[in-house]
């Protein structure tokens, strides 16, 4: 399992943006928003789950897209299943850590 990723520095903050491999490039929407889930914004590089655990209890500020990613946010008690979203039945989850 392998995840996209993008760190950057935010505000003074760590901020992460990841994504399960295979939703990099796919669009998706509903009748309210678009989420283009571009190599631009999530696609820096390349990490295994191991790394992608790190970058995650390592970030205050996380923009996570896909079943895989907020799953391991959720086993690392990092996000909670009741702010996760659905858009074209790929869920998404922004975290602010305080």
């Amino acid at each position: 399992m392998r995840f996209f990723v993008k760190t950057s520095a935010y505000q003074n903050s760590n901020m992460l943006n990841m994504c399960d491999e295979e939703l990099l490039g796919r669009t998706i929407k509903n009748e309210k928003v678009q989420i283009n889930i571009s190599k631009s914004y999530y696609g820096q590089r390349l990490v295994d789950k191991t790394e992608a655990r790190q970058l995650m209890q390592n970030s205050l500020i996380l923009n996570l897209v896909g079943k895989e990613t907020i799953q391991m946010s959720v086993d690392l008690k990092i996000g909670s299943q009741q702010g996760v979203k659905t858009i074209d039945d790929v869920p998404f989850l922004i975290v602010f850590k305080m």
